[in-house]
């Protein structure tokens, strides 16, 4: 017997409310539990756990909602207009204030996965990196010599050491930031012949 469309649109949204409850909650404490959550979002525990089976399994749905806000983000700066270095701290500027929304929920994102878990991810970051690292590549603005795969793991490495430099406060966000630009640029920008 299938479900009805109504019953699955009902089920989307009450999913969609515990999660950007989850959200909210999580960001301000993170230890919260799975009754505090359903409280957040107006809803029973059994409905949590009939979305959310564990607690884990909301907090990797916490740390894939954010991955997919960060990419819209990066999405919204424009990764297709002008240079390909611009663009590229454009796009990772847009990824960093997204990030920033809910510092808290950063932890969450940093904690240690599988690989593979690691890079499925990653992923939706890791192809908006490489289309702008593509493209710089093909217009002789970064250096095509290392393997673009590298290259995008090179940069992502360097914001998640960006993020932890500021979160153990080493460093503001504003000097860590401009040290991930200045660090990326020397890194991936094709040396130009002296003439």
């Amino acid at each position: 017997m299938s479900v009805s469309p109504r019953r699955r649109a009902d089920a989307e949204r009450s999913r969609a409310a515990v999660l950007d409850a989850a959200i909210e909650l999580l960001g301000e404490r993170p230890d919260a539990g799975m009754a505090a959550v359903a409280n957040a979002a107006g809803v029973t525990r059994q409905t949590v756990y009939a979305h959310f089976p564990s607690r884990d399994d909301l907090l990797t749905a916490v740390v894939d909602r954010m991955t997919e806000r960060v990419a819209e983000a990066m999405d919204a700066a424009r990764p297709d207009e002008g240079p390909a270095p611009a663009a590229l701290l454009r796009v990772l500027d847009a990824a960093w204030r997204a990030s920033l929304e809910h510092p808290a929920l950063l932890r969450l994102a940093a904690r240690p996965a599988p690989p593979e878990e690691d890079r499925t991810r990653h992923a939706p970051i890791a192809d908006r990196i490489a289309r702008v690292l593509q493209r710089g590549r093909a217009d002789g603005d970064f250096d095509p010599s290392p393997a673009l795969s590298w290259q995008v793991a090179a940069v992502i490495a360097l914001s998640h050491a960006t993020g932890e430099e500021i979160r153990a406060g080493r460093l503001s966000a504003a000097d860590a930031v401009a040290a991930l630009h200045s660090g990326l640029l020397r890194l991936l920008v094709r040396e130009r012949p002296a003439r």
